[in-house]
């Protein structure tokens, strides 16, 4: 798992996630990560199955796995 502090104070973290497949995969994955507090973008790509999280602060990891798992989906690790 990848996490990256930016100048302006934001976190951009990269999650492995599996079993997207589609664009309507990803917007699941995207919504439920979205409603996570803090979080301020959300980029999946079913493709190579990343999911990008631009948030104010570190996300708690069993947070965004427990999202990720509400969209139906498993997170397999930071990428």
């Amino acid at each position: 798992m990848t996490a990256q502090t930016d100048t302006q104070g934001s976190v951009t973290t990269v999650y492995k996630v599996s079993g997207m497949s589609c664009g309507h995969c990803e917007g699941s994955v995207s919504g439920e990560i979205s409603g996570l507090p803090g979080v301020t973008s959300v980029k999946a790509v079913a493709s190579t199955g990343e999911v990008t999280v631009v948030s104010a602060a570190p996300l708690d990891d069993e947070t965004v796995r427990a999202a990720v798992d509400e969209a139906g989906f498993e997170l397999v690790d930071q990428a």
